[in-house]
């Protein structure tokens, strides 16, 4: 992580933490593409598979461009990796509500299955 003499400190400072958690960037990254290849293996997971490779692309370009803006202590590189971090939690903020929503609906379609069923066993009681 040794920086070159040229650019401005104080940019070079404020990337640091970001330039620290590259490797986890990283390694997230190549999980997510991991994870997104194995789930295209099955029929229905195709049709998502997409999501975590695009998520981990992504990140994998955060890690990439923050120490490009680390070494350079260039402005639009620093701009550009905030943005890739911004994709990347924008994509799961949407993918967590979306989860958050179906275990809402399965919860309820449980209970109210739950509730058809008891109805139906004091029928026959």
């Amino acid at each position: 992580m040794e920086a070159e003499s040229t650019g401005n400190p104080q940019l070079r400072e404020l990337i640091e933490p970001l330039v620290r958690g590259k490797f986890w960037m990283q390694l997230i990254g190549i999980m997510l593409v991991i994870s997104g290849v194995l789930t295209a293996l099955s029929i229905v997971g195709i049709l998502i598979a997409w999501i975590p490779i695009w998520a981990g692309v992504v990140l994998m370009q955060a890690a990439g461009a923050s120490q490009r803006a680390f070494d350079s202590a260039d402005p639009l590189e620093i701009k550009y990796a905030l943005s890739r971090l911004r994709i990347y939690f924008t994509i799961f903020g949407v993918l967590l509500l979306i989860y958050l929503a179906l275990m809402i609906v399965g919860m309820l379609f449980g209970i109210g299955a739950g509730m058809m069923g008891l109805g139906a066993m004091g029928e026959h009681m």
